[in-house]
């Protein structure tokens, strides 16, 4: 495995991990490592980037979750799409180079793959509105983002 893809299932389900089994984020990543020995260096980074980044800016990643989840508790969410949500929104914020609707597609096959039936719809329905909650656009890369700080 070696895609972008695979790198966002991945940082998917250890983020899904430690939402229920919190602790130390290098052993987390040791021991995830040591069941993936076929991982790719590049594909590692990138998931240990969102991992980091999703946990280090949990608290504002989840806050512009909320705002958008009308009728929605982000408690009461599936842990699968609360995770594949944050990864998207930490991509929204802060990686200007990843066009919002990649990071919105992106969510969706995921949730196709790891979600519920309901799932693809309820992701794409909540993405859709922190795009425009953040005043992005669709389909073009942006420049620097307002909202959270350096991930690393």
């Amino acid at each position: 495995m070696g895609s972008r893809r695979d790198a966002r299932e991945w940082a998917v389900q250890l983020l899904f991990q430690l939402d229920y089994n919190p602790g130390e984020l290098d052993a987390a990543f040791r021991a995830f490592w040591s069941e993936r020995a076929e991982a790719k260096p590049k594909s590692r980074a990138f998931v240990e980037e969102i991992v980091q980044g999703v946990m280090g800016n949990r608290s504002r990643i989840d806050e512009v979750i909320q705002k958008s989840a009308q009728n929605w508790q982000l408690a009461r969410m599936a842990g699968v799409d609360r995770n594949i949500l944050r990864v998207a929104v930490f991509e929204m914020l802060c990686k200007p180079e990843i066009p919002p609707a990649v990071s919105i597609n992106e969510a969706v096959e995921i949730a196709k793959g790891m979600g519920d039936v309901g799932s693809p719809r309820f992701v794409n329905g909540i993405l859709d509105r922190v795009r425009k909650e953040l005043g992005l656009g669709g389909r073009k890369s942006q420049g620097p983002r307002a909202g959270l700080g350096e991930t690393q």
